[in-house]
């Protein structure tokens, strides 16, 4: 793939990745609002306590096929038909075990009902496993836009559901619904716009191929869902439902705002690194570009969303989730930098090393276990910070290893954040006290926004900034339909 070629597919990769994330942010902030206002926090708890198995479930799923099948330089359909009958078998094993294993996880819990919520969520993981070869395939194709379409589409359909269940008083089982609705329509989408259908051919020998790969993926994912998810068992078991609702909400609202950042990137960032994998110049210019791009997103949207955080919670939700503003907060601060760390890791995955990946989240996850151990004593909020300062402390091993392969040096990593960093920092730091003295909270939160936005531009574009202006060209050349 030429230099032209690939700088219009990953342009086009970022504009519909960034459309369909901003869009999906909308309609998940419009929904969220609704049901936050609705539903208490014991609902949020109830649905908190199972989503760790969730996530270990979809992961085991998975097994970490589609981040080999991008990897694989010539790929057929006996290798997607292979994954996705594999997938398909681990997915329906999964549930058998956690359909019986639920009287124990409520047990833990010391919650009866959660049995039945249980065996209902975990659905979710046996309809994803019909679509992980289909995904594989839109994003081997950079079909960005195809994803983007399916996902906004699911988002409006599951979100009214989840609504209208909710205005009906059905409690958490809105969020368990809207959930399986989600999983559901986004794999129904796949199937359409991919185009590929499976052939009952059981030939799993590509999957075997693909395994010492895979596998570390896969280990590393679950890992990585302990990681971001296993204070959830400790709040869920030692604390109350309600405490585990308010950092479930709180946990929510950050991680909607990173992880939406995080696949705006990711829809490109793996394939795009794995084109130029044999070109050690052009992969550090394309790595540093996103890296850039990155932190240009990230940095203003989550410490704006901490910045906000007091008059969003108390204005928005109400004052009945205002013990989740301390731990947003907290939460935004160190999600701004996922972003930036999912370019460092998929610049390793690009050149298949998933073994640094894996004992990377191994070492990670074994200082969030001590940190949790240590700061237990002094309560929720202090187990937040030490895992969220654990978690921004290992962008510097990201760094490490990344530095190994490719000749990203300190200085690169300065250079490409800090700008950002520092212009968001000063943005915020101004319109605090431009606003410090609205007492009204909604002309309060109003004003924020629009302040720091501003701000924000007006010092991007003072500054000269290249990825700022890049950024402005891709828009023009998208209402010039320059770039379709």
């Amino acid at each position: 793939m030429g230099e032209s070629e690939l700088k219009v597919k990953t342009a086009k990769g970022l504009f519909w990745g960034g459309m369909s994330n901003g869009v999906q942010q909308l309609l998940g902030l419009l929904f969220g609002i609704y049901l936050a206002r609705t539903l208490c926090p014991d609902d949020y708890g109830v649905v908190g306590m199972l989503t760790l198995f969730n996530m270990i479930a979809l992961t085991l799923q998975d097994g970490g096929f589609v981040s080999a099948l991008i990897n694989r330089p010539t790929i057929r359909h006996e290798d997607y038909n292979s994954v996705f009958w594999f997938n398909v078998l681990i997915a329906l094993g999964c549930y058998i075990i956690l359909f019986f294993a639920a009287p124990l996880i409520a047990r833990y819990f010391h919650f009866p009902a959660l049995v039945k919520v249980a065996r209902w969520s975990f659905l979710s993981f046996v309809i994803a496993g019909f679509g992980t070869a289909h995904r594989a395939y839109l994003s081997k194709k950079l079909m960005v836009r195809e994803m983007a379409m399916v996902s906004i589409t699911a988002v409006v359909i599951s979100g009214l559901v989840g609504v209208y269940m909710a205005w009906k008083g059905y409690a958490y089982w809105s969020l368990v619904v809207q959930a399986l609705v989600l999983g559901f329509l986004t794999n129904v989408g796949y199937w359409i716009f991919s185009g590929w259908h499976p052939t009952f051919h059981f030939d799993f020998q590509p999957v075997k191929e693909m395994f010492r790969y895979s596998v570390k993926i896969m280990i590393t994912n679950i890992l990585s869902a302990l990681n971001g998810n296993f204070l959830s068992l400790v709040l869920g078991r030692y604390y109350s439902v309600e405490q585990l609702g308010y950092y479930t909400q709180a946990n929510k609202w950050s991680t909607m705002g990173s992880s939406t950042l995080s696949g705006m990137v990711n829809s490109v960032a793996h394939p795009v690194l794995a084109t130029v994998v044999n070109e050690k110049e052009r992969q550090l210019r394309v790595f540093r570009k996103m890296v850039r791009f990155a932190a240009f997103v990230s940095f203003p949207a989550m410490f704006g969303l901490a910045f906000i955080a007091p008059e969003f919670i108390r204005v928005v939700l109400t004052d009945k989730w205002v013990d989740s503003i301390l731990l947003l907060q907290i939460l935004c601060v160190a999600g701004a930098f996922i972003p930036v760390m999912y370019i460092f890791i998929n610049l390793l995955l690009s050149l298949g090393n998933s073994s640094q990946y894996m004992w990377s989240t191994i070492a990670l996850f074994v200082a969030i276990l001590a940190t949790v151990y240590l700061m237990y004593p002094f309560g929720i909020t202090y187990m937040v910070l030490g895992i969220s300062v654990i978690n921004i402390l290992w962008l510097f091993v990201w760094f490490v290893l990344v530095h190994k392969e490719i000749e990203y040096g300190f200085r690169h990593l300065l250079a490409d954040l800090l700008p950002f960093g520092g212009i968001t920092l000063l943005a915020i730091v101004a319109a605090h006290f431009l606003t410090g003295g609205i007492s009204d909270l909604t002309w309060r939160l109003v004003a924020k926004i629009a302040v720091t936005a501003a701000l924000f531009v007006a010092l991007m574009w003072v500054s000269r900034s290249v990825t700022f202006r890049e950024c402005v060209n891709i828009l023009l050349k998208r209402d010039n339909k320059e770039i379709a």
